[in-house]
Parts: structure tokens; sequence; C-alpha cells
């Protein structure tokens, strides 16, 4: 076996829409999402059957999750529950980066992690 070590920045990055990107590294049993949330990007309100953990690494981003709002800011976390309709947005003019967990990982998602194809080989 041979272990490999990323780089975050240095993963390849996919343009979800404008003002915001993402990039993914997984295991066999669970997913990390590291999204970049730009000012003024588009909220999309949306849900999945996946349980959602939210890490906040810098900035400060509003979710709404169900009928509740809370602003997160770097340092904190929260969880989003499975099916529930939720959607985030970057605050004020700093870009704001937060990686998800989700366990099992998605298979929406797994485009995200192809670079690791020889890890599971």
């Amino acid at each position: 076996m041979s272990t490999s070590v990323y780089r975050w920045t240095e993963l390849p990055r996919e343009d979800v829409r404008p003002g915001v990107s993402r990039t993914a590294f997984r295991g066999d049993g669970a997913i990390m999402v590291m999204n970049w949330l730009e000012p003024g990007m588009e909220k999309k309100p949306h849900s999945h059957p996946f349980e959602q953990l939210a890490y906040i690494l810098q900035g400060r981003v509003r979710f709404e999750i169900g009928e509740d709002v809370v602003e997160v800011g770097a340092g904190e976390v929260v969880r989003i529950p499975p099916d529930v309709v939720h959607a985030g947005e970057a605050l004020g003019e700093e870009v704001a980066i937060n990686l998800d967990v989700f366990a099992p990982p998605r298979a929406d998602y797994l485009h995200l992690t192809e670079y690791q194809e020889k890890d599971f080989s």
C-alpha cells in the first residue's frame, strides 16, 4: 500500500455556478467536500438524503436549515439533517470556505475524487 498526501488548493476544482466552486477528498466510508463561496453568490435551496456536517474555515455563512436561520463563522460547525431543505450564502466581503462531510460518500460527488483512483486500486 502507498499513502498519498494531497493539498486542497491543488486538487481539481469544479465550478458549480457563479461564485461557488468545490473539490473533494474521500475514503471508503466518507467524503469531504471543500466549498468556496464568494460574496454575492446565488443561494440554491435544496435537500438530499445525506446528513451533512459543515465546518467553516474562513469567513461567515448564513445557513437556512428548515425553519432555522443561523450564522456560522470560522471555527464553527453546524449539522444539516437528511432530507431537510437548506441553503447557505457567504456574508460580508470575504470568500467563505466551508468543509462539508458526508457519510457514506455521495455517489453524485465521486467525480470530484477521480484523481484518487490509484488510492483505491
